[in-house]
């Protein structure tokens, strides 16, 4: 088997699990900090994620356990297999003392696949700075 990585990215949020798992859930939230999409929280449901850049990336919901976690796979189609990409994506809520500590982890990434790495760790890291924006405004 070949061996993957993972990308990690942390943030303390200063709000309760249940508004940022809103905001992981709701169709037209995920679309202000993620991209657009046809989302359902509903283990088995196929769904898209379609970003500006063009690039469409098919989807499974594989696990929901409200306001604690919740994962999906992120896969992405490409003629090069340097860039297909098999992944998947898993999303933690623990509540803290001054909020939620939200962890996502994207599972998968070959040996070969420094670019997408490091794209995913940039791009995520972007992902939930809005992710907390979009939070903040819904209250």
């Amino acid at each position: 088997m070949t061996e993957t990585r993972s990308v990690v990215v942390e943030r303390d949020i200063p709000h309760a699990p249940e508004k940022i798992w809103r905001a992981l859930t709701q169709p037209h939230l995920i679309a202000e900090w993620l991209m657009n999409n046809d989302f359902v929280p509903a283990v088995g449901h196929r769904f898209k994620l379609s970003g500006d850049w063009g690039g469409v990336l098919d989807c499974e919901v594989l696990t929901v356990e409200p306001n604690r976690s919740l994962s999906y796979t992120w896969n992405f189609a490409h003629d090069d297999a340097a860039y297909a990409l098999q992944s998947v994506v898993i999303f933690t809520l623990t509540p803290s003392p001054k909020g939620t500590h939200l962890r996502m982890e994207q599972v998968g990434f070959r040996p070969e696949q420094k670019q997408a790495f490091g794209g995913a760790m940039a791009g995520w890291r972007q992902f939930l700075a809005k992710l907390e924006e979009v939070v903040a405004r819904e209250g």
